[in-house]
């Protein structure tokens, strides 16, 4: 016996023996989806099994905690020189979700809440910290955020310049835990194609479809002293710096480094010759040798001109080095540099510290570790401590995520006088800023907020590509801040909209029990209570107040079916929009 099935207008003969493997396979896919829904009920529950353990020990040893120390106690000097008083410690979730921001890009899922409130209280956030630090979405998410530094946002020339591709090396580094100096050694001195050879796309970033068709060793100066040096060295391209110490001199010797760097079909290469410049207004061509700013004697006499470069920036005495990015690692914590701008650092001491510490070595006398007039003494104690371990760029971020000033309140517990936040405060760091999220940072929350699970390399295919799609179109729609990232910037019109009318926040709202956390929570949560929680918490990271869950409960008391769903949708459209999941706080 035959059955037809129809195809189109035309009868297709299947024999009946296949219906029952027809059956079994429906079957097989309506167990797995009942045993996904399931799984998703469970994690409703306020207890979850004890997830397989981080390993927090780097953050929890005694030696970090006494570097962690010297932090907290240079800021309470500051704070007490200034007759301030810091604000409360941060509600543990509320630190949590500063963290996940940060590091990953993005807020924590309810199926990681759960996991995280699963362990001791004292252990929490380092255990938090270090999975996150192990997490290959902090890999990628990092990598982004240096990349801008590093070779901006543009998709640059075309053919011999591959952005992802460079971002998707870094991310490897950076999830590798390699040592940072290494990094960037590779990054500035490297030769090679940019397709298999990654590094070298920081130089064919620059290359300008002309008549000579080489790196531009004036960007290239630019963005190293930038991003390695934190000085604006590039200020003085054209003539000597007007409030720096820097000459004109100083920026044409810095570029010299790569003006042997030549492109070719074998990639990126230095070729012997010398870099001239274009006097002004003579038209006269003179010759300028390779030179540094500051600290000559570490320059190396061995090696081509960029792995000389190279090495001079990393070198564990070169404090500039190590000051800039710690800047950086503050800035991607905290959402604003400790030191303002965030490329235009305070000059470097000659001798460099680390020089002037061996005379200290035998003596009671500290000064040589004393900050600038213009930098706090903790970008001091940071930059010391990230030399001294080797550059471990994992180990500076747990060290600025385990300080007091991380972990500080936002606000004020009350209005009583003498306990709201002043902007002196703010400028102190006695008062965790308050800012607003970058683009990845809002529609990663808003992509997470609708799942109850996490959103990770563990997830099925086609969640992490939907991820990525509506990712990139958000962030296109809601316009991206570029290199000046840390920027103080205010929402706009059109920002406002795309997320209170926006198709992906219909989409991830709207009633589907199969793909939206929304629907699944009014579906199986045992109370209305608890659902108003669930969604509070799987949204904004926190629990409701006693006035918001009474509120929010009363709504969804006595309902079912599609009113159920359509009020608890309602609920996540509003604490979507609402201004609290926006900002970082």
């Amino acid at each position: 016996m035959q059955t037809a099935i129809a195809v189109g207008m035309a009868p297709f003969p299947l024999p009946a023996f296949h219906l029952p493997h027809m059956w079994t396979r429906n079957l097989l896919f309506l167990s797995v989806c009942l045993a996904g829904l399931l799984a998703l009920a469970g994690m409703l529950s306020p207890s979850r099994p004890q997830p397989t353990p981080h390993d927090p020990s780097a953050s929890t040893s005694e030696e970090f905690r006494t570097s962690v120390a010297r932090v907290n106690d240079a800021f309470r000097q500051h704070w007490g020189a200034l007759k301030i008083e810091p604000t409360a410690r941060a509600k543990d979730l509320t630190v949590a979700r500063r963290m996940s921001l940060a590091l990953a890009g993005t807020i924590p899922s309810l199926e990681e809440i759960r996991a995280f409130e699963e362990q001791p209280p004292p252990e929490r956030l380092d255990w938090h910290l270090a999975g996150l630090l192990e997490d290959r979405r902090s890999g990628d998410y990092l990598a982004e955020r240096f990349a801008r530094a590093l070779v901006g946002v543009e998709d640059g020339p075309f053919l011999i310049y591959r952005r992802r591709r460079f971002v998707a090396w870094l991310a490897d580094q950076l999830h590798a835990s390699r040592p940072y100096d290494e990094i960037v050694r590779e990054v500035i001195a490297t030769s090679g194609l940019w397709t298999d050879r990654p590094a070298t796309n920081f130089i064919t970033v620059t290359i300008k479809p002309d008549e000579k068709n080489e790196p531009d060793g004036n960007a290239l100066a630019a963005r190293v002293s930038r991003a390695f040096l934190g000085v604006r060295l590039d200020c003085a391209e054209c003539h000597d710096h007007p409030f720096r110490q820097w000459k004109q001199a100083d920026f044409q010797s810095l570029a010299a480094f790569f003006g042997q760097t030549k492109q070719s079909f074998t990639g990126i290469r230095d070729e012997n010759g010398p870099f001239e410049v274009e006097e002004r207004p003579s038209g006269k061509h003179k010759t300028i040798e390779p030179a540094v700013p500051f600290y000559p004697d570490l320059l190396p006499s061995d090696g081509t001109a960029r792995e000389r470069l190279a090495a001079w920036i990393t070198h564990p005495n070169n404090d500039a080095f190590a000051k800039a990015t710690v800047n950086r690692a503050w800035a991607i914590l905290f959402g604003r540099p400790l030191v303002e701008p965030i490329d235009d650092l305070s000059p470097p001491s000659d001798p460099p510290r680390a020089e002037l510490a061996k005379g200290a070595a035998n003596s009671d006398d500290e000064s040589w570790s004393a900050p600038t007039q213009d930098e706090p003494a903790a970008l001091a104690i940071l930059a010391d401590d990230f030399v001294q371990h080797g550059h471990d760029l994992r180990r500076l971020l747990s060290l600025i995520a385990s300080t007091e000033a991380f972990r500080l309140n936002s606000r004020a517990i009350d209005d009583a006088p003498g306990h709201e936040i002043t902007p002196t405060h703010e400028a102190a760091w006695a008062a965790f800023p308050v800012t607003r999220l970058r683009p990845e940072q809002v529609v990663g929350g808003v992509l997470q907020s609708a799942s109850l699970e996490t959103i990770g390399y563990q997830s099925h295919i086609l969640v992490r590509i939907g991820r990525a799609i509506g990712q990139g179109d958000f962030v296109q729609r809601y316009g991206d801040s570029g290199e000046e990232e840390f920027a103080v910037q205010g929402a706009t019109i059109p920002q406002r909209l795309l997320l209170m009318n926006g198709d992906l926040v219909a989409e991830k709202t709207k009633e589907n029990l199969l793909t939206n956390a929304a629907t699944q929570i009014a579906a199986f949560a045992s109370t209305d209570q608890r659902a108003v929680e669930t969604a509070y918490l799987a949204v904004l990271t926190r629990r409701p107040t006693a006035e918001e869950a009474a509120h929010f409960a009363a709504r969804l008391s006595e309902t079912g079916g599609d009113t159920r769903n359509q009020r608890m949708e309602d609920l996540y459209w509003t604490l979507i929009n609402s201004t609290e999941f926006s900002w970082n706080h």
